[in-house]
């Protein structure tokens, strides 16, 4: 037990914090979207685009540390987890900081406004995908616990309830998502069709944010059943 976990230490530990940290700064990016959509409500664009750009420095953050992972990941066999399984949790958690990157940079790039009927339905979306990325990030940073157990006992059962809960808030996204784009039909006659289109657009988009942080959360399940 002593020789497996000195082992476990020398060589099998280093991914972990690093993929946590990544995880963090990818929910840092994606929390940013709360004020930022505020701001877009209350027609405050100045405000709204030094969010953006504040989304933009945090995504450009998170991808330095996603390519130092990437060069600095053991070939090891004695890692922990499977070089390919961290790779692609390392990915999604790139997809999440991608999108929020994009959602931002799309609405203020084309000075996009939110429609007053659907504004406080659509920031409570908002708000639920976020919630989805936090309980990602809550999962991911269980990884060294996990790691510590030999991905046994009960550390797994809990970490199995928090990737449960995950699975629930994304689940009410999708209900919310059905609501704001109910919502937007029943009035899109009174706007611009492009318009239309591309807040359909952000919609999808934010909606693919709480997608990827489940994804997220069904990669590390993966991991615990295999």
């Amino acid at each position: 037990m002593v020789i497996k976990s000195s082992i476990t230490s020398m060589f099998g530990s280093s991914p972990i914090r690093p993929l946590q940290q990544h995880m963090e700064k990818v929910h840092s990016c994606v929390k940013e979207l709360i004020p930022f959509f505020e701001a877009i409500v209350a027609k405050d664009f100045e405000l709204a685009a030094k969010t953006q750009k504040r989304i933009s420095r945090l995504e450009n953050e998170a991808d330095k540390l996603k390519h130092s992972l990437r060069m600095h990941l053991p070939k090891s066999l004695f890692m922990p987890m499977p070089r390919e399984h961290v790779l692609e949790v390392l990915t999604t958690q790139d997809q999440i900081a991608n999108m929020s990157k994009d959602i931002a940079g799309v609405v203020t790039g084309r000075k996009m406004q939110l429609p007053e009927p659907i504004a406080e339905l659509f920031l409570a979306f908002v708000a639920r995908c976020v919630d989805a990325s936090a309980q990602a990030t809550i999962v991911v940073n269980e990884l060294d616990e996990l790691v510590e157990t030999g991905f046994r006992g009960g550390e797994v059962s809990r970490v199995e309830k928090m990737i449960g809960k995950l699975h629930r808030v994304e689940h009410e996204t999708d209900k919310l998502e059905q609501q704001v784009r109910h919502a937007l039909f029943a009035i899109e006659t009174d706007y611009p069709p492009v318009d239309v289109i591309f807040l359909y657009r952000i919609i999808d988009w934010v909606g693919e944010v709480a997608d990827l942080s489940q994804r997220v959360g069904t990669r590390l399940q993966l991991m615990l059943a295999r």
